[in-house]
Parts: C-alpha cells; structure tokens; sequence
C-alpha cells in the first residue's frame, strides 16, 4: 500500500492512453471512472471515440470495466450497458471495497490493473492503496461548479510533480 496523491502518470485525456503501453506494464485491467473521466457528468451516453477506444483496449487484450462513486446507479448503469462492459457502483473509493470486487470479476491482480480518474483524492488514492497503477486525467469537460474548480486547483501541485507523461 502505497499513500501518494502523485499519480504515476498524466494524461490530457484518456484518449492519449495506449494499449501496448498497458501491456508492456503488465495491465490485465483498467478500471475508470466514468464522471469527467471518459466523459463529463452531463453526457449521457458513450460516444464514438470512448467506444473506439475501449475497442482498442478489449482487442489488446485488456479489459475495460467502471469502478464508479456515482450514488445514482441510472447512469452508469445505462452507460455500461451501452458499451457492454462491467462495472461497480457504490465503490466507495478510495478504500478497498469496489476496487477488490472489480479485481476479483476480472480475476486479476493489483499488479495487473490500472486505474484511471481525474481525481487525487478518490481515483490516484485507490489506485495506491490497492498497489495498482495509477493514471490521471484532466477532466473531461472541465471543472463546472465552484467545488470541482477548488477541488482541481488543490490538485495542482501534486499533478506537477509528474507532468504529462509520453508514451
């Protein structure tokens, strides 16, 4: 168990992330959060590009599942579904919980999964607690309310101690 809020790496979006650099870290599984991660809170449904993007993964051979906080289980469920992919609700990161339930309908490994949020405190934190991979992005869509514009400027600083990472 690892406690840092210094992401391992730092993407502009989830699209800049590569299956072949996944599997040369050994990755089985990338959990995302979905809220600002593969899209802002306001989409409702999946659009090509996060639908051509897990297309990449799943044909690499790494699987795509959602590890989510949202307490409303309508949208991440129609999301999901949409995609055809697994998810957790209710995953009370950054503890344990629904990160050990992901791994264990995955049958995989710490060391075999990512995880993949725009947030230090829920999604990096998880990720470290449970030794896995931890990969930032930018939020999709962009900090909206007073609190996520907050949230994201205290973020700052950490996000500098590894700025955006090449594949």
């Amino acid at each position: 168990m690892r406690l840092s809020l210094v992401p391992d790496r730092l993407y502009p979006s989830y699209r800049e992330i590569r299956p072949a650099f996944l599997r040369e870290m050994g990755i089985k599984l990338i959990l995302c959060d979905l809220d600002y991660t593969l899209a802002p809170k306001s989409v409702a449904r999946p659009d090509d590009e996060v639908r051509r993007w897990i297309g990449e993964m799943e044909s690499a051979g790494i699987r795509v599942m959602i590890l989510s906080n949202n307490r409303s289980p309508a949208r991440v469920e129609a999301f999901c579904h949409d995609l055809g992919i697994d998810y957790v609700g209710h995953a009370g990161k950054p503890f344990a919980r629904g990160f050990r339930k992901a791994m264990d309908i995955a049958d995989v490994t710490a060391g075999e999964t990512a995880m993949l949020g725009d947030k230090l405190l829920t999604d990096v934190l998880c990720a470290h607690f449970n030794d896995a991979l931890a990969l930032m992005v930018e939020p999709a869509g962009g900090p909206k309310t007073v609190w996520q514009k907050v949230l994201h400027a205290m973020q700052e600083p950490f996000k500098r101690m590894n700025r955006r990472t090449k594949q």
